[in-house]
């Protein structure tokens, strides 16, 4: 990784985000967000807070992975952050998906922590 992609907190973030998902790690999932985070992944319901985020995530089957492709982020300040992502979510039997992840951080006395997390999946058509 660049010394950019070092300082650029969507890279710092999403470096965490990826090892603790791989990891299947849930409360280290949750601990990147902050405590009234929204989140809407593949669920049809967008949820609020850590306790939601962690029982989100260990729902996901603990052999599925993250693969990160192109980031790219802004920042607006010295406490706020954001960006999008290209992530492809695959696992063993062959299932896969590739979505757009998009974030707004938020930097709190511990570090960057994700205050809003959206995944949209692409499709080959509109």
């Amino acid at each position: 990784m660049s010394t950019d992609a070092m300082n650029d907190p969507m890279h710092q973030v999403l470096t965490r985000w990826q090892a603790a998902f791989d990891g299947h790690r849930t409360d280290a999932m949750a601990d990147l967000f902050t405590p009234d985070a929204l989140f809407q992944g593949f669920g049809p319901e967008t949820v609020s807070g850590r306790d939601a985020v962690r029982d989100y995530y260990e729902a996901v089957p603990d052999y599925r992975r993250a693969h990160l492709g192109d980031v790219r982020g802004y920042r607006i300040g010295e406490r706020v952050a954001g960006g999008f992502a290209d992530v492809t979510f695959r696992d063993p039997t062959g299932w896969e998906a590739a979505v757009h992840l998009s974030l707004v951080l938020q930097r709190e006395a511990g570090g960057w922590r994700i205050r809003q997390y959206h995944v949209s999946r692409i499709a080959a058509d509109h």
